[in-house]
């Protein structure tokens, strides 16, 4: 074998944009769907920071026919005169990476979720053309940019004019995305959260790619309340949503919260319009400052004795959505990661700690009926969670087993290992592919829990009917970690639980039900990342000794092209169609197994997802699956096809 040669002569520098070009993954995440709509909210973000600092109260968000999206704002307008460097400041946002006007105090932006400058350029080195018009509210400029920010037209005087504001309009490059169609349903889930966060803010979304076109306007005048009715809609409240507001030492803290007879707790955190999905310093104030608050309440009242241990913060939180809305000027600002998911700001616990307890602490001297029912609530979640903990400690010494031995007994077939952190629990459907799991599996690590039949759908169901059934029993009982508010994912017998189901219409049904239990009644399962499905190979194809496990259809048409004739497609339509052996080398062998790890992105959409999709309206459900799903024809292959 030639080896290359490693010198001065190997070292490139990617010139401009072409560094975004070519690992575009750095920037934007992927180059799937995600990635594509991530191109709108770079721009959508540039105008949501002219709003957030008092330029401009709309913005609006345009599909166009020819497969475009425009965003349009209200604000100063980007600069165009000649920048420093001797080029049209227009062009130097939109072509140089880490350019813009945040990175100053003398930019005009007090407060802003997008600090690191890239936005622009990103979307203009993804996009096959990108067209930039500015208002100044005397002058209309416009410039174009094509083959990923490469031409670069003339700055143009479209005339003279009073509106203030840009408009960016640009057409992803399908040389670099798989898919280009935007969604709908997604630009107007992510402009309503805008528009529930900034007060007076208007966001409108238009689309114009059919004949009839659609539009969606949202405006609230208590966004936060709005943001809490969209997310307990579904569920059961025990009072109106109650908002607060207040100021410490240059950080706003904006919040709203409402307690439901549900027993998960929902936060929802952002800074700076930017959604913290991994909490930090402001989440970590609030929930000390609820925690704090009923406490004193209920020693007050007589709930607690003065000696007797305060109820724990999930007892407080059990049932409570809390939304989070924090402006913090820049020179405060921290992230902890490059994602921005973080806050770590410290002055921002205080801040936040602060005004919670003095609004909370109002608010139940004022309305003490309402007060004393959520108390007696934290109360038995306190008791309920003794209870459970109490259950786990004696299973543990060989106390009280009999009862889960028996629900147990001839469906797990359990791993030998002691040690939770690497035995993994995986849930196969049906017997038959439960029984070559078995025969195939590592014994010393793997357990196995067949399922007969799809499980009860858990989104309106109640505690007491799930433990009632026999195969979601047998998931609690496996896992040894209680369920609902008692589930605690760090006392669970195994740290890798794994959805094994058939590639069809039942198998995918099968998972939708066992995730939607999972997300309802054991969210912290997902929440730690202990949560899989697995994906077993679609096609087996060989030619002779030759054989390959192919598992898209993409993969296949690769294959064919390597086997070029004489070979054998064998389509796998159930894991049972598969011998123990087959089942272990493509699905369970941790070297060569292909695992997708349940994670929850975005929490309110989470949220209203799991509610369009499992609840009882089906119209959601269509709508939803209209808009998100592409439908092709049944694939081509039986069991088996000759070539």
């Amino acid at each position: 074998m030639t080896q290359k040669q490693y010198n001065e002569e190997s070292i490139v520098i990617l010139e401009g944009l072409d560094a975004v070009r070519k690992r575009p993954g750095m920037y934007i995440g992927s180059t799937d769907l995600k990635g594509l709509h991530h191109l709108v909210w770079e721009i959508v973000d540039n105008a949501i920071d002219e709003a957030l600092n008092g330029f401009g109260s709309q913005i609006t968000i345009t599909l166009n026919k020819d497969g475009s999206v425009s965003v349009e704002d209200e604000g100063r307008g980007m600069p165009v005169g000649t920048h420093k460097s001797g080029i049209s400041t227009l062009a130097v946002i939109f072509t140089v990476l880490h350019a813009g006007g945040k990175f100053t105090s003398s930019g005009g932006y007090r407060n802003a979720g997008g600090l690191h400058g890239v936005g622009a350029s990103v979307v203009n080195a993804l996009s096959a053309w990108c067209q930039v018009e500015v208002c100044d509210g005397k002058d209309m400029w416009s410039m174009r940019f094509e083959q990923g920010g490469r031409v670069v037209g003339e700055l143009v005087h479209e005339g003279k004019t009073r509106k203030t504001g840009s408009k960016v309009t640009f057409l992803p490059d399908p040389a670099i995305f798989k898919q280009t169609k935007f969604s709908f349903s997604k630009i107007c889930e992510r402009a309503q959260e805008d528009a529930f966060l900034l007060k007076g803010l208007t966001m409108i979304v238009r689309d114009q790619r059919s004949k009839e076109g659609r539009e969606h306007v949202y405006a609230y005048e208590d966004g936060l309340k709005a943001f809490i009715d969209e997310v307990n809609k579904d569920h059961t409240p025990m009072h109106e949503p109650v908002s607060f507001a207040g100021e410490v030492n240059g950080i706003r803290v904006e919040g709203a919260f409402q307690y439901t007879d549900d027993y998960q707790e929902n936060i929802f955190s952002f800074t700076n319009m930017v959604r913290t999905r991994d909490g930090g310093s402001h989440e970590t104030g609030a929930k000390l400052g609820f925690t704090k608050v009923f406490n004193e309440y209920a020693r007050k009242n007589g709930f607690l004795k003065e000696k007797e241990k305060g109820y724990e913060g999930s007892d407080v939180r059990e049932g409570l959505t809390l939304v989070l809305n924090l402006s913090v000027p820049e020179e405060l600002l921290q992230f902890e990661g490059q994602t921005k998911e973080k806050l770590g700001t410290p002055e921002a616990k205080p801040a936040t700690e602060a005004i919670v307890s003095e609004h909370l602490r109002y608010f139940l001297e004022e309305n003490r009926e309402l007060a004393n029912t959520l108390v007696r609530k934290i109360a038995r979640a306190s008791s309920a969670r003794k209870a459970a903990r109490k259950a786990r400690e004696d299973a543990r010494k060989g106390k009280g087993k009999n009862r889960s031995e028996r629900v147990l007994s001839g469906k797990l077939a359990s791993a030998q290992s002691k040690d939770a952190r690497r035995k993994e629990l995986y849930l196969v459907e049906g017997d038959s592919a439960g029984g070559s799991a078995k025969q195939g599996r590592d014994s010393k690590y793997q357990a196995i829990l067949p399922l007969r039949g799809k499980v009860l759908n858990t989104e309106k169901a109640k505690l007491d009917a799930i433990e009632k059934n026999e195969e979601l029993n047998t998931i609690i009982h496996a896992l040894g970690a209680g369920v609902g508010a008692g589930f605690v994912a760090e006392d669970s017998s195994y740290y890798k639980v794994i959805i094994m189901t058939d590639a069809d219409d039942d198998g995918a049904h099968i998972q939708n039900l066992l995730l939607t239990f999972f997300y309802r009644f054991m969210r912290p399962l997902i929440e730690h990342e202990m949560l899989y499905i697995a994906l077993p190979p679609l096609y087996r194809i060989s030619k002779g000794a030759q054989e390959e496990y192919v598992y898209t259809d993409e993969e296949l048409e690769e294959s064919k092209k390597k086997f070029k004739a004489g070979y054998t497609i064998t389509r796998y339509k159930g894991l049972g169609e598969m011998n123990a052996t087959q089942l272990w080398e493509t699905t369970m062998d941790p070297k060569t197994r292909t695992l997708v790890c349940v994670t929850i992105d975005n929490a309110r959409m989470a949220e209203k997802r799991v509610s369009e999709l499992m609840g009882d309206r089906a119209d959601l459900r269509r709508n939803w699956i209209e808009e998100n799903v592409v439908f092709t024809l049944e694939d081509e292959y039986g069991k088996e096809v000759e070539a």
